[in-house]
């Protein structure tokens, strides 16, 4: 309490507590590592390996729905416990031991353990993480903190592909020795992690956080502006599949093999721009409101990738998939924590990750499906379908005044 009461006094910026900074920067390590290998697996898969881009869907939507299920886990075991930053070492920690599985991969199986186990570090990570920032932030910078956090990872999201771009010319095109590079990142993540972060000390006695397991007394206690928050999330993450499709949309349109990664740059740097005063300008103007820009963002971002038959709308296409990144991430953390208490708010961001990664794998199979029978263009005429709809219902609960944001 003290800490929010001082950070009044405190720009924005200055205000965000040292340890958020912190978890900024180990996401960014990580990202790093994560985005130098998802930057080149699609074309790793199909080009040297031989998969299908049913098979690419798959694989991304089953490792995402790993991370989500695992999510839930962890985030309630981080309630139980009553802390938080442990657990998240432990998930960034088993990330980077199965960066090397990576490279040393010669079959589809293979990288679909490697991306399960990575992805279940992600899972134990990502909630009591995104926990530990709500314990943290004062409440009136929580948009900002969110966003700050969102927006360091992205620039390690952005940084990886430019890596990879640089080491494959240095490399000669050899993706299995760029692969390698990964591991570095990975591992200074953890030790900024384990280093670096304080968690903030508990008040509350041991007794009253939730019992593990999960209990339907807990699910009910979450409320309805809660599950509002995680219904909005799933529509979402249907309309926007994985970024794996946008990696190959670039190969479609002709991009060299050696420059591919500069898509996930080009929407990473847009991420990472807007993320940051997205979640500060829904401090002040509300969630909601700023949560449509983005979904309207989304619909241009898959109209444009719908017609794009060259590098220059393939670029505009990008950009917008990042700017509606950057309008909507950080935001749904930030309306996560906001409609959850501290002694459940694990356990809330665990079951808000699962749906939406669920709805993930749902959404990416689909379009791996739509892709390999009509093409690139009905896959993304699919996914402004599916924004459509989100933008429309969305629109609707704003003007309602159901998600007005964060009351004064």
């Amino acid at each position: 309490m003290s800490n929010a009461i001082e950070s009044r006094r405190e720009p924005t910026l200055r205000g965000i507590p040292r340890s958020i900074w912190m978890l900024g920067f180990v996401s960014l390590f990580m990202d790093t590592s994560s985005e130098l290998v998802h930057s080149l697996l699609p074309i790793f898969l199909v080009g040297t390996l031989g998969a299908s881009t049913v098979t690419v869907g798959l694989i991304e939507g089953i490792g995402e729905a790993t991370a989500a299920i695992t999510k839930v886990f962890s985030g309630t075991l981080s309630d139980w416990l009553q802390h938080r930053k442990w657990l998240a070492v432990a998930g960034y920690g088993l990330a980077a031991l199965t960066k090397p599985l990576f490279p040393l991969a010669t079959s589809i199986h293979m990288v679909l353990t490697a991306r399960f186990l990575d992805r279940v570090g992600k899972g134990i990570r990502g909630a009591p993480r995104d926990a530990l920032v709500a314990d943290l932030a004062p409440r009136h910078l929580l948009g900002a903190a969110f966003g700050l956090r969102q927006a360091l990872d992205t620039v390690g999201a952005f940084a990886g592909p430019l890596l990879a771009i640089a080491l494959m010319a240095l490399f000669a095109d050899d993706i299995r020795l760029v692969l390698w590079v990964a591991v570095l990142p990975a591992l200074a993540a953890v030790l900024l992690l384990a280093l670096g972060v304080r968690e903030p000390e508990r008040v509350r006695p041991l007794e009253v956080a939730p019992r593990p397991p999960l209990r339907l007394a807990q699910l009910r206690g979450l409320g309805g502006a809660y599950w509002t928050v995680v219904g909005i999330g799933a529509v979402l993450t249907l309309a926007r599949f994985s970024e794996a499709f946008l990696v190959l949309k670039a190969a479609d349109v002709g991009l060299a093999v050696g420059l591919v990664p500069l898509v996930m740059v080009v929407m990473n740097v847009a991420y990472a721009l807007s993320a940051y005063p997205a979640g500060a300008l829904s401090d002040r103007r509300g969630r909601g409101r700023v949560l449509v820009i983005g979904v309207a963002l989304l619909l241009s971002a898959d109209l444009v990738l719908a017609a794009a038959d060259g590098p220059a709308l393939l670029a505009v296409g990008v950009v917008l998939w990042g700017l509606h990144m950057g309008f909507s991430q950080g935001l749904l953390g930030a309306m996560v924590a906001e409609t959850t208490a501290e002694a459940v708010r694990g356990t809330g961001f665990g079951l808000f990750n699962l749906i939406s990664g669920l709805a993930l794998l749902l959404a990416s199979v689909i379009a791996g499906a739509l892709w390999a029978v009509g093409g690139p263009s009905a896959t993304f005429l699919a996914g402004a379908g599916f924004t459509l709809l989100a933008f429309l219902g969305l629109t609707a609960l704003v003007r309602r005044g159901l998600l007005a944001g964060p009351k004064r």
